[in-house]
Parts: C-alpha cells; structure tokens; sequence
C-alpha cells in the first residue's frame, strides 16, 4: 500500500498544523514560517553550543577559518606609525646570537608589535592572504635603547624581547630613528603599564568536526616591566636564564650559580682598560687608535697610501671606481683582528679594493676626521670672497687640529696631490677627487639646514685645501 500524492490543497492544508501524521511515513517536523525561533532542521552529526552568557555572532563560511579575523570584524591591532624604510639586522634570537646582516625594510608600529615588511605595498594588514603574515615583533616586556656598540653605523636603535629576541634598526637620518625610538618606547610604556593591554585579546578557537566557532576574546595578562636593564654584553644570556621553565629541575643551584657569576663579571669597557679586550681599527676614534699604536697616523692609512702610490697612481679613476664590496669587508675583518695584511698579495690584487677599504675606514670613524666643533667655522671660512684670507682662515682652523687628525690629514692631501699630477692617465681632477672625499671626511654632528648646501661647501673646502695643499701644510716631510 502506497500512500496518495499530495496535491497544492493538501499542503497548504498542513503547513496550519505543526505537525502530521502520515500512513507508513515517519513523523516530520515542518518549520512554520511564523515561527519566532528561527530554527532550521540539521543534519550535521555534531554541533558547538556557545557558552549560556554569550552572544555569537554569525560567521560567514569563506571566513571560518581564516584566525586573523577578530569576533566583531575588526583586523589586528592599531596602527600607532605608518610605514617607512629603515635598515634592520637581527642579531640574536632566544638567546642566540646571529651573523647580522643588514637588510632595508618597511617597518610598520602597531599598537602592541612592531612588523616587518620586504615591500611597502604590504604595509596594509587586512590585504595580506593567509600565509603571507609579515615578521612580527611583540613589544611586551621589551626593551628599546641606543647603542653605539653592536654596529658601527651611526644612529642605531636596539630592541630585544621578553623571549631573548635582538633587533637593531637604523636610518641614515637621527630625525628619522628618533622618531621612531620615541614611538617605540612610548608603546612599550603603555603595555607595561596596562594602557595597551585591552586591545590584545586573542579569541581562543574551539573545534567539532566540521565546525569552528570563536569563543570570547580574553586579554592576556599585562607583563611586568623588567626591574633593571643589563647590559648588552650580558642580555641575551640573562633572558635565558630569567624565562627558562626549569626551575624545578635546578636540585643543585647551578642556574643561580650561573646567573651570580655572569653578574660579577667585568664589563667590556674595564676589560679594555686593562688591556684584554682592544678595540677594532675600523669605526675606532682617531685619538684612541693613535694612542694605542703609538703614532700620530693611523698604520692602516700609511699602508694603503703607500700601495696606491706603489701601483695605482695611474688606474683609471682611481678613489671614482668602487672596488668589490665583498673583498672589502674581507680586508676590514682581517685589519680589525690585529693582522697587517700583506697589501701586495694576489687576494688584493685590484687597486680599488685598496682605495674603498681606506674611503671606509674614513667614513666609519665615530668623529670625522674634520672633528664637529670646526664645520661651522669651516662653512664660515669658506665663504670669503678674498682668495688670499680665505687660505689663511682655513689653514688656521685647520693647525688648531689635534694633532692625529692634522698629521693625518697632511700626509692624505699630498698623497693626493700627487694623483692630481697623473690626472691625464687616471682622469682624476680636482672637482672630481673633491666630491669623492668631501662627504668622506667631513659632515655635521647633527644634520640640520640644507643637506645640498652643506655638500657644496664640503666639496668647496676639500679643492681649496687641495690646490692650496703646500701653503696649509708646508712642504711634505716637514
């Protein structure tokens, strides 16, 4: 026995009933279209229930598993800085120390992390797709401050993180990292101090089956702002030590042990003053260096000055041409470990090897070799109409030098001089070798005005000294 088909009548009929039997049918529950509830029949095999005091918004289903995305829409934290170009070098990471390795990247400040980006087009968070998350940096716990001793660069920030992680960023501008500095530290003030702390919820993730639903964001707990800074020779163990889970299993004290011995031990600086540790020759002071080798011109200078005068004074745009960067910083590293490279060797065999590795040493000294206090007395000196006193000022500045400086910058100029007389070979002039060497030797402490004003007087200063060269300095060898 078949039951009969239903006609257009019948269901009409029954969608006034909530319910029917029907002969040999199993029982059926109709949705009413009046129904206040809105329930739908389902035929998954499992379900999540939301918890009793919470109200779950619907998730769309092409965004179910997609975590970046918080309950009430919103994407990642508060921008606090928007993009810019800074260089960074991570140079730790747990703990561990990594080769650095600068690389220029599109730094963005967020209001709790602080992201990386190779591009800037990636600057806008809610535009990456899955996968494609930047590097992040979380600023709990963190700390921000200068430093002068992980990079010889100028205007280097470092940051290092709760879990040991280092980074250094740099620009070639202060205003620039200053800014940057200031931000940074003020957003790592603001969540240790819990200002920034309600805007970190993460929404934990429950799974059943096939279904996803997020629960209530919850906010981590504000972290502590660390009680002292160490210092930076000591950091990275200290954080290994102070975050290590393994307290209990330390029966004998050693971790203390360790943690009392790393803290009694000198610093790098009485290290140097005892003489165990010396500092490098690249990115050392002039009077320091000097002082240590006991001469008045750093032996660098003398050996490269002596190799260009041996077999370069007629290359083709010698101090133009840039040699291979690569062999330059193999020279560097050996001139730093206290070895007098053989400059004849066949390793060194291209001449502007030579030239670069001594356009470096200049330009990585932490004070020029014009010292700050006389640039604006040289700018002054420059602008004198009268040939004659404008050579008198200059060299009067220049005999107020100490005396490293002056006596290197002697023995440097008539070097130089003599490759201006090969000048129909190598096709160096004056104006030439002039914008070579003026940002070289020469720049303000802070950089204010004009930058392209101050690079012509840079260039102005070093042909003046040039041409003038025996009546600032006096014959060679006096």
């Amino acid at each position: 026995f078949y039951p009969k088909r239903l006609t257009n009548e019948d269901n009409r009929t029954m969608q006034k009933q909530p319910a029917m039997v029907l002969p040999g049918a199993i029982q059926m529950r109709i949705k009413s279209s009046q129904s206040s509830t809105g329930e739908r029949l389902s035929q998954t095999k499992s379900m999540v229930l939301p918890e009793p005091d919470t109200l779950q918004k619907p998730i769309n289903r092409h965004r179910r598993n997609q975590s970046q995305h918080n309950v009430d829409g919103s994407v990642g934290p508060q921008t606090i800085l928007k993009g810019e170009y800074l260089n960074k070098a991570k140079i730790a990471e747990g703990g561990k120390k990594l080769r650095k390795n600068w690389t220029s990247t599109w730094v963005v400040l967020c209001s709790n992390q602080l992201f990386f980006y190779k591009e800037s087009k990636q600057e806008a968070v809610a535009n990456l797709k899955p996968g494609g998350k930047p590097d992040g940096v979380d600023l709990y716990g963190a700390v921000i401050e200068w430093t002068t001793e992980k990079s010889s660069r100028k205007n280097v920030i470092q940051i290092t993180t709760s879990n040991g992680h280092e980074f250094l960023l740099q620009a070639d501008h202060f205003p620039t990292i200053s800014k940057w500095h200031d931000a940074i530290k003020k957003a790592v003030d603001s969540l240790s101090s819990g200002a920034g702390g309600q805007s970190c919820g993460r929404a934990a993730l429950h799974r059943s089956n096939s279904i996803e639903l997020l629960s209530r964001p919850t906010c981590e707990p504000t972290k502590p702002k660390p009680k002292e800074t160490k210092s930076e020779q000591r950091r990275s163990i200290m954080f290994k030590l102070n975050y290590s889970a393994s307290d209990s299993a330390d029966k004998n004290g050693v971790k203390n042990r360790l943690k009392k011995f790393i803290s009694r031990r000198p610093s790098m600086k009485t290290l140097q003053e005892k003489g165990l540790i010396k500092d490098r020759v690249f990115g050392c002071h002039m009077l320091t260096l000097c002082e240590r080798e006991r001469t008045t011109v750093p032996k660098f200078v003398k050996l490269c000055v002596e190799e260009v005068e041996k077999r370069g004074l007629e290359a083709d745009g010698i101090y133009r041409v840039s040699g291979n960067l690569a062999i330059i910083q193999k020279l560097r590293f050996l001139v730093d470990q206290e070895e007098e490279p053989d400059l004849g060797d066949s390793q060194w065999e291209d001449i502007h090897v030579i030239t670069g590795a001594l356009k470096m040493f200049f330009r990585e000294l932490p004070e020029p070799l014009f010292p700050f206090r006389f640039f604006d007395l040289f700018v002054e000196a420059i602008k004198i109409k009268e040939p004659t006193q404008k050579v008198q000022a200059l060299k009067k500045l220049i005999h107020q030098f100490p005396k490293p400086n002056h006596n290197t910058m002697k023995l440097l100029f008539h070097h130089l001089r003599r490759v201006l007389v090969k000048s129909k070979k190598n096709l160096m002039s004056t104006q030439g070798i002039s914008i070579v060497f003026g940002p070289t030797l020469m720049w303000p402490e802070f950089e204010s005005g004009n930058m392209e004003v101050n690079m012509v007087y840079q260039n102005q200063m070093m042909e003046s000294i040039l041409i003038e060269c025996v009546e600032i300095f006096g014959p060679e060898g006096m």
